[in-house]
């Protein structure tokens, strides 16, 4: 007779447990969610804090648990940090090595790749020259550009000073920077997410001349890891992920 009456308890349990789901969470598991004229304590029915919290998978403010999200995991690619180990012995800046060749053809190369195929070959050539200028525009609204009537409706042939054409993606953006190449006088208004991708190339590119130069004190692998951080940007801009300007 006990052993069937333990049987049938055991039974019970499982069904209240099995049935308690956070889309449907059972209230005899979660004292929290009964009305307050239900929530009282209940005979031969007591249940320990720390049970209703473990067995309530999402937040129970009235339990005062709040889960936090998990940790970004990393792992180093041994091949990736073969090849950065093997260049770093004699750090140069010919992208024939394996290390930066590959970093030029999968992040550079696709980054510093625009519509305006002429105007990029220039851009990548000053980026890797290191005389490539961003500035700022001096106001926010740039200056009106000359422009034919048929293209931006108008009918003097002068478009709105908001927006203007980036000169690299061709398309009509409200440019706060432009760039200017070597010792030219000539600048070229670029868009933000135009700028984006050119100042994920540059900062990659000026980290590694650091490390050429001999001014990053560091061990292989924190200067690897900041690398692949770097990497990381280039790919979420070319992405079109920019920062928003104010």
């Amino acid at each position: 007779g006990q052993i069937d009456m333990l049987q049938a308890e055991v039974t019970a349990l499982k069904t209240l447990v099995i049935t308690s789901t956070p889309a449907s969470p059972n209230r005899e598991l979660h004292p929290q969610l009964l009305s307050p004229t239900k929530a009282g304590p209940r005979k031969g029915h007591l249940r320990h804090k720390s049970t209703s919290s473990a067995l309530c998978p999402i937040a129970c403010p009235a339990a005062g648990h709040i889960l936090t999200p998990d940790k970004e995991g990393k792992e180093v690619d041994t091949t990736l940090f073969a090849e950065f180990r093997a260049w770093r012995e004699s750090p140069t800046l010919d992208k024939n090595s394996p290390f930066l060749g590959r970093v030029y053809r999968e992040d550079v190369g696709p980054c510093l790749d625009f519509t305006v195929q002429e105007l990029s070959a220039l851009v990548r050539a000053a980026v890797e020259d290191n005389t490539l200028t961003i500035e700022p525009v001096a106001s926010h609204t740039p200056p009106t550009v000359k422009a034919p009537a048929a293209e931006y409706g108008s009918t003097n042939g002068f478009r709105a000073p908001i927006d203007i054409t980036c000169a690299l993606s061709g398309l009509a953006r409200a440019c706060r920077h432009r760039i200017r190449l070597g010792d030219s006088e000539s600048h070229y208004y670029i868009s933000p997410s135009s700028r984006a991708r050119i100042t994920a190339v540059c900062n990659f590119f000026t980290y590694i001349r650091y490390i050429q130069q001999g001014l990053v004190r560091q061990d292989a692998e924190p200067m690897f890891w900041e690398i692949t951080r770097l990497r990381k940007e280039m790919s979420l801009a070319k992405l079109g992920f920019f920062p928003q300007e104010a």
